[in-house]
């Protein structure tokens, strides 16, 4: 069962590749303001360095909170997208050992539709300046 791992809650983003509970390939990067644009460049290169492509994918496990409102959104995004677009399961976990966690779960059937992000607290929403 092949897993990409992702958590982007902080400056610096990760995803990973798991075979079952092996880690087969992580990469972290300064993401910053720049996590929409790299994101899927970053998915892309480590599947093809490990010769794998997104269909080879057999599950998703995302990191949901509490962080960055804006670093959870797009990660949660990105992890929702390619989770119903390849019809494969996805989980949501927190926690030191959150990619571990979400790994078994899946390996136990154990899945959800959607992953929700968990903030911390409400987000801070301004109104539009007029």
């Amino acid at each position: 069962m092949l897993i990409l791992t992702i958590r982007t809650d902080k400056p610096e983003a990760e995803i990973g590749l798991q075979t079952n509970e092996i880690k087969t390939a992580y990469v972290t990067w300064q993401a910053d303001r720049e996590l929409a644009e790299t994101i899927h460049i970053k998915i892309r290169e480590m599947l093809g360095e490990q010769g794998h492509n997104l269909h080879d994918l057999n599950g998703i496990v995302v990191f949901k909170g509490p962080g960055s409102f804006t670093g959870l959104r797009i990660g949660i995004s990105v992890a929702n997208a390619l989770a119903y677009g390849l019809a494969i399961p996805i989980v949501g976990s927190v926690g030191k050992a959150w990619a571990d966690r979400g790994v078994r779960s899946l390996g136990k059937g154990e899945h959800e539709t959607v992953v929700l992000p968990e903030y911390g607290a409400p987000p801070n929403i301004t109104l539009p300046k007029k």
